[in-house]
């Protein structure tokens, strides 16, 4: 990971775990109801905006902070 994503990230270099959920934009928004349902998220505030990937053309990434 090059220093230009880290910037595009609204997330801090921290302690925390990150996961990335990188894919087409239906199936990113599926994955973020999917881990909310399954309470793998306490709450959609925990994961950054739906952003496109900057390292993969016609993809979109969200980060979710644990």
């Amino acid at each position: 990971m090059t220093t230009e994503f880290n910037e595009l990230l609204p997330v801090s270099h921290g302690e925390k775990t990150q996961i990335w959920i990188v894919g087409t934009r239906d199936d990113v928004l599926h994955t973020i109801n999917e881990f909310c349902v399954k309470r793998i998220a306490t709450d959609r505030a925990k994961f950054t905006p739906l952003v496109p990937a900057p390292f993969a053309a016609g993809k979109y990434m969200t980060v979710l902070i644990r």
